[in-house]
């Protein structure tokens, strides 16, 4: 049963850096049972032999610690739970990124044609993304800028209560932004 243990050990090692059973050659190691207890603190062979009686593999966990820490587990069982969480994580961080749209409005818009790219900026906000909204200024425009900042505030005011700025609204050359977010 001891050599089915190590040809595992060995083909299986190639794909991974976790070492099991009999890869494991350090002189002590901290033991954990298969349901989690400390078996405490002993040798690599007498851990091995514990996993043996037990029908299941030895695993080390944490290689760098001192001693390094084994875990008396099935390696099947081990590498399910491990793959699982890794997508586990990888949907969060899908989830949590977000995108940044660009909203861009000119100075002479209509009342339907703004009403119609806010309602565009609340599905995105809607759907967890952050939106930049750009005022332009074209020719002579750029004389009333304090026409601009009305129709910022303007939009503002449209999206409603739950959205945050992100920063304060800013002037780079013909174009005045500020990034919303949801709350």
């Amino acid at each position: 049963m001891n050599e089915i243990f190590n040809q595992r050990s060995i083909s299986i090692s190639k794909n991974s850096r976790t070492r099991i059973n009999g890869e494991i050659r350090h002189p002590e190691v901290r033991v954990i049972g298969e349901s989690g207890e400390q078996l405490g603190i002993m040798s690599s062979r007498e851990a091995q032999k514990i996993a043996n009686e037990q029908g299941v593999d030895l695993v080390e966990i944490a290689p760098n610690a001192n001693p390094p820490v084994v875990k008396v587990i099935d390696w099947g069982k081990f590498q399910y739970q491990q793959a699982k969480e890794e997508a586990r994580n990888r949907k969060k961080a899908r989830e949590k990124q977000s995108e940044l749209k660009t909203i861009k409005i000119g100075l002479k818009i209509g009342d339907n044609d703004l009403n119609i790219k806010v309602r565009k900026m609340r599905s995105f906000l809607e759907d967890g993304d952050r939106v930049k909204i750009i005022i332009m200024f074209r020719g002579r425009e750029m004389a009333h800028r304090e026409i601009g900042r009305e129709l910022l505030d303007k939009v503002i005011s449209l999206l409603g209560d739950d959205i945050v700025l992100i920063g304060e609204p800013q002037q780079s050359g013909r174009n005045l932004s500020v990034g919303v977010r949801k709350k």
